[in-house]
């Protein structure tokens, strides 16, 4: 498919029209308007329901103030306006995992509207306005599976009534790339103010987008469609750029495109037809009945923004301007909690440090053992600390750092204290370096003869041998000055 697009030149010829539609389970103790527990994750099937979240006669829903701020907080990081009233609805539709008939959400006064988000992408800064942030309730789980022979379908309800945020965007996104960096930064942004986990794999942050393409320079929309089923960040962009070709190559073909919902296969890289999309009037939206509007006052939304912490795009911007870092080692720290951690931990102990330093050790060494070992926790920042400033003073070189970090990792054991017992102090003593020196230059008088010929480079081989026999405690910087000032005077 991917071929056949870009051999006819389609993509150069038609635009695409995306909008993302994202659904975040947020962080909160209970469901969305009953008491049972949201910790579902290893659950026996429909041991976290009960009469409310199950839509059973005579039960009264009571809304969850957690999950309300979890909602205005995201308004006010996207730059949304919050509302001063909100109103719930009834959004009426049968599916089997929805027992009830309809799901409690907003429909026409949402929480938070008109915001807008900007993120980075492969052509520079990119901003999607949003059209929408709402609260609503999740529907429980169908199960597929085979049982006495027969494929059967099982409904777990523990997911029933968890809350839930959807996030609307306009109809913004042109690229595949674009959808994907949107969706990493908003779920960078949930997880920094603590609304959502926002795990794709556990189905708590579920991408759905809207694709339609159009001939480059027409205003009139395409016919969309609705891709959902994407399970991953890749998975995002690859559908997208799927879907985008598969109505691409159907257009030239003289193919009509569908208004439909369709799924994506990972394992065959492709979308398939899951059932014919539904129009809003198809809800029949009307007020919910058993909730009063929501009020919320200056004072509340006033509390709510002022928990804030520093939020993505703001941290990345302040460690460029403030520590002269680059926009990528900016980008890696702030995209990942524990390495933000790691770096102002390090710097709060050891001010005097380079913040450079600081940002290659925590987005090389430290992310690469704590990718290794699924676990950054083993590491403090105060031990870092101590190993970067053993190498700023000269007292153990680049290399060891390494194996004491390395160790430390595993280990637990203080920095100080693998440095004494493996005698990894730094031979900075000219004394002490001379005679290896020497030693050196005696065993290789090839090397030797080289660098008096115009080979330069031999420096670097007889470098490694003074380490190699120091076992890499010389001071680099010393034995490579004093080499040359051995070699030039024997010249």
């Amino acid at each position: 498919m991917a071929e056949a697009a870009g051999k006819s030149g389609a993509l150069e010829r038609y635009e695409a029209v995306i909008g993302i539609e994202i659904h975040c389970q947020l962080r909160t103790a209970s469901k969305m308007f009953c008491g049972c527990s949201t910790e579902i994750d290893g659950a026996a099937p429909n041991s976290h329901c009960c009469p409310v979240c199950l839509g059973l006669p005579g039960v009264l829903p009571t809304i969850n103030k957690t999950a309300v701020e979890h909602v205005i907080a995201t308004g006010f990081a996207i730059e949304a306006t919050v509302a001063s009233t909100t109103r719930w609805d009834r959004k009426n539709y049968f599916y089997p995992d929805l027992p009830k008939g309809y799901q409690i959400s907003q429909y026409q006064l949402p929480l938070a509207s008109d915001g807008r988000l900007t993120f980075e992408t492969s052509e520079g800064p990119f901003t999607v306005r949003i059209r929408r942030a709402h609260l609503e309730e999740d529907t429980g789980r169908l199960i597929h599976a085979e049982l006495g022979g027969r494929r059967v379908s099982l409904i777990d309800f523990n997911r029933s009534g968890m809350p839930l945020m959807e996030i609307v965007t306009e109809p913004d996104i042109r690229t595949a790339e674009q959808a994907r960096r949107y969706a990493e930064e908003l779920r960078l942004l949930m997880r920094t103010i603590g609304a959502s986990d926002a795990e794709m794999e556990n189905g708590q942050m579920r991408v759905e987008a809207n694709v339609s393409i159009r001939p480059r320079g027409q205003e009139r929309l395409g016919t969309r469609t609705e891709v959902k089923n994407m399970n991953s960040m890749r998975a995002v962009e690859r559908a997208i750029a799927f879907e985008i070709e598969r109505q691409a190559v159907a257009i030239d073909a003289g193919e009509t495109i569908r208004m439909e919902t369709r799924g994506w296969d990972e394992s065959r890289q492709s979308t398939y037809h899951m059932r014919p999309k539904e129009e809003e009037n198809d809800y029949r939206y009307f007020p919910e009945p058993d909730l009063p509007p929501l009020l919320t006052s200056p004072e509340w939304l006033a509390e709510i923004e002022a928990r804030l912490p520093e939020l993505p795009a703001t941290r990345r911007t302040r460690y460029q301007t403030e520590f002269g870092l680059s926009a990528y080692d900016a980008g890696v720290l702030v995209n990942d909690a524990a390495a933000t951690a790691m770096f102002e931990g390090v710097l709060a102990v050891g001010p005097r440090l380079a913040p450079k330093q600081v940002a290659n050790w925590v987005t090389g060494e430290y992310l690469r053992l704590a990718k290794a070992a699924g676990d950054g926790d083993r590491v403090v920042a105060p031990e870092l600390a101590v190993l970067l400033k053993l190498i700023e003073d000269g007292i153990i070189s680049g290399t060891n750092a390494k194996e004491v970090f390395a160790e430390h990792f595993a280990t637990g054991m203080g920095v100080n204290a693998i440095v004494k017992a493996r005698g990894l102090e730094q031979i900075s003593d000219a004394g002490a370096l001379g005679k290896a020196i020497d030693d050196v230059l005696a065993a290789n008088p090839a090397a030797v003869a080289d660098y008096r010929s115009g080979k330069g480079a031999a420096v670097g081989f007889l470098v490694g041998q003074v380490m190699k026999a120091t076992r890499g405690q010389a001071n680099a910087g010393m034995v490579q000055t004093a080499l040359r000032e051995r070699l030039d005077k024997g010249s």
